[in-house]
């Protein structure tokens, strides 16, 4: 019996398809349950992991680990050394959120640019005057900076563009070419194109390059009335200097889904700051895109049980031979 352990909750109906396979075992484990998780890792053929640490320790203490299967994109929190040195195939679900995580971000936009909190918690009060103060700003006209033109910003992009926006575009492994084709304009040094932007919006991977890479100078070069928006990962965005911008009015506004910390501790400096939009990293999950991911992944697993997976789903093909 090959024994997948899945680490967290996912749509019932990825566990429908591993359970209707002949020979496969799921085994669902609280990804907070450290004790749960080294048990179960030591019997697993596969694992479906979401946002827990699956560390260079975890994967040693899966002696028959043959595949791990990304429930998302964003591997992280996967020590991919570690799987690459066994040789085992780390795969994701591609576009499966894509559409989702688009929509969420431009959601926050248009939420901080309509001051919509404020607006809801006014009317609670009873504060009906709250509609005479300078408030809500329109989106036509302001110009975007897209960090990061995968699957998802360039979904946000066509958002942005229909909206009557001006969309910049970084991305320094995409061609100019490639940005004007989708309607945008290439922006190849990030310092300088920050102070254009009214809205900064993050869609790229967390890597040694980019981890920090807002910073509290990068945020120094927006202006006072631009807004941050991050639905990509927490550790791309200095939070002590965000916290500082947001609390000195340096910046108007900004919306998190994701934190260097999940969950946010009780005592963050993020939680009383103004102007701040928080989520509990849900961005990538909606009724459509939680069946679709946990679908992908359990074929994923599937496919790599059985030699058969497609190279275009793997984040290191290498680790295929």
């Amino acid at each position: 019996m090959a024994r997948v352990l899945v680490l967290g909750t996912i749509h019932p109906a990825g566990l429908e398809r591993l359970a209707a396979q002949a020979g496969v075992e799921p085994i669902v484990v609280d990804e907070r349950d450290d004790a749960a998780i080294d048990a179960a890792l030591a019997q697993a053929k596969a694992v479906i992991v979401r946002t827990a640490p699956l560390s260079a320790r975890r994967i040693a203490a899966a002696p028959r680990l043959e595949v791990i299967a990304k429930h998302g994109v964003g591997v992280d929190n996967i020590d991919l050394a570690a799987a690459r040195a066994r040789g085992i195939p780390v795969t994701v679900t591609a576009s499966a959120n894509a559409t989702s995580v688009a929509e969420f971000a431009f959601a926050q936009m248009l939420a901080l640019a309509k001051q919509l909190a404020r607006m809801d918690a006014a009317v609670r009060a009873g504060d009906w005057a709250a509609r005479n103060r300078p408030g809500p700003i329109e989106l036509a006209g302001k110009t975007l900076l897209v960090v990061g033109f995968g699957r998802i910003g360039t979904r946000v992009a066509r958002r942005a563009l229909a909206f009557e926006m001006r969309v910049l575009v970084h991305d320094p492994f995409l061609s100019p070419a490639r940005v004007r084709e989708a309607g945008c304009e290439p922006a190849d040094e990030l310092d300088a194109a920050l102070p254009n932007a009214d809205v900064l919006s993050l869609h790229c991977p967390l890597t040694a390059a980019t981890r920090g890479m807002i910073d509290a100078a990068r945020l120094a070069r927006l202006r006072p009335t631009a807004f941050l928006i991050n639905t990509a990962r927490g550790g791309l965005v200095d939070e002590t200097a965000l916290a500082e911008a947001l609390r000195a009015h340096r910046l108007a506004g900004a919306a998190l889904d994701v934190f260097a910390r999940e969950p946010l501790p009780a005592d963050d400096p993020l939680r009383d700051c103004p102007n701040l939009l928080l989520s509990p990293h849900v961005a990538g999950v909606s009724a459509e895109s939680a069946r679709q991911m946990a679908l992908e992944a359990a074929e994923n697993v599937l496919a790599g049980l059985e030699g058969r997976l497609d190279p275009s789903v793997v984040v290191d093909p290498e680790a295929l031979a």
